[in-house]
């Protein structure tokens, strides 16, 4: 199975940026579906977006266009996202998955990273 690991995480003020990364192992990430959530507190868990397996198409959640990007280099076997200009509501854990088919409802998992936005 592959593993999942995320990291970069931290305590940012509003406006910054952040890349946050996920670092896969067991398996290559090529013969993946890789995608991005995250959950804050008191909500539900919610969809970022997602990258196709050679990373030439993107697709993000309609409330996340503009300020993240999602990009992976399969050759060191990581996916990345980086947000811009973030805002308190970011503030949340960012996960990220892996799936071989739908990647909203993936089949493997990282254990998160924490993003907290300060205003």
């Amino acid at each position: 199975q592959v593993q999942l690991v995320e990291s970069g995480g931290g305590l940012v003020q509003a406006g910054g940026s952040l890349r946050l990364s996920c670092a896969a192992s067991g398996r290559a990430i090529s013969d993946y579906l890789m995608g991005w959530f995250r959950l804050a507190p008191g909500k539900e868990r919610e969809f970022v977006g997602s990258i196709n397996r050679s990373g030439g198409q993107t697709y993000y959640a309609d409330s996340m266009e503009g300020r993240f990007t999602i990009s992976r280099d399969n050759a060191k076997n990581t996916v990345y996202l980086q947000i811009h200009s973030l805002k308190p509501e970011d503030t949340a854990v960012y996960y990220c998955a892996a799936d071989s088919v739908l990647i909203t409802t993936p089949n493997y998992w990282g254990r998160g990273t924490q993003v907290t936005v300060s205003s």
